[in-house]
């Protein structure tokens, strides 16, 4: 993990960031190579880009897309992903580069909140439910194959029944491999602080209504992995010494029972079996 990015300037009703963490801010290009290089001749494989917006990314003349694809002319690192993003923060160059560069895994962690315009609005995020599935549509085109996680509030206050079902309908039109949701929680200092809040009989109820749909589709894309070759890096062993631990190209844990495996080896793995949360294969 690599921070590159802090702070935010999106000011979302429900968040505090911009209040504790202050304005954007990026790290120099030059500074994360080197520090990129000197894990890389430690073993790292993997690079996981972070930043509270993290593809809002610009030094000098260095974008997002620009430091992945330096990046990328490291040898020993094998792979590249980044997190968290803001939905208004991606251009063409960088939604192409999932198309282009091998390095730069096909899952994007790509946070919506709600399906509902009007609670869009209130939130203060500036983008409509039509540009999230917009934006969507086009990393799909530069990238089939392509997976989407996403962060979802439940009951921010001014929600109804009808924004909440909006938000049902966009989680089944997109089909998330992998989602966090939580019941909107008042955070001190934070625009939305004094709204009057939601019954939570109410949040508890739309709340399972919803996680059990998420829940539903990430079962559904792990038991899509059955029967497939993945590519996994492994990790370590588990606890117990039986079996070894790695992620494959979606961020999905992979287990397998091997002895010829070690860590930082990036293996092809036959799926064999799956649950909500993992995959279980062999080495082929």
């Amino acid at each position: 993990f690599v921070t590159i990015q802090e702070g935010c300037d999106k000011f979302c009703k429900f968040c505090v960031v911009p209040y504790t963490r202050g304005p954007e801010y990026s790290r120099e290009h030059k500074k994360i190579i080197d520090e990129i290089n000197l894990l890389a001749d430690n073993g790292t494989r993997e690079i996981i880009l972070l930043g509270q917006n993290v593809s809002a990314y610009q030094d000098e003349q260095v974008s997002l897309a620009k430091m992945i694809k330096k990046i990328s002319k490291i040898e020993l690192i094998k792979r590249i992903r980044f997190t968290t993003s803001h939905p208004n923060d991606f251009d063409d160059e960088l939604i192409s580069l999932f198309g282009e560069e091998e390095k730069l895994m096909p899952q994007l962690h790509l946070p919506v909140q709600s399906g509902s315009d009007k609670i869009l609005k209130l939130m203060n995020r500036n983008h409509t439910r039509e540009d999230y599935l917009k934006l969507i549509e086009k990393f799909r085109k530069a990238k089939p194959d392509i997976q989407f996680s996403s962060d979802f509030i439940v009951g921010f206050p001014g929600e109804e029944e009808e924004d909440h079902q909006d938000t049902i309908d966009l989680i089944k039109e997109v089909k998330f491999s992998l989602s966090y949701s939580f019941i909107y929680s008042q955070r001190p200092g934070t625009p939305a602080t004094n709204l009057e809040l939601l019954s939570t009989e109410v949040c508890q109820k739309r709340l399972e209504e919803l996680q059990g749909l998420l829940f539903k589709q990430q079962v559904e894309f792990n038991n899509s992995q059955v029967s497939k070759n993945n590519l996994v890096l492994f990790e370590n062993k588990t606890k117990d010494g039986n079996q070894f631990f790695g992620r494959n190209q979606y961020m999905t844990p992979v287990f397998v029972k091997d002895e010829s495996v070690s860590s930082g080896e990036i293996r092809k793995t036959l799926i064999q079996d799956s649950n909500r949360n993992n995959l279980f294969g062999n080495i082929i």
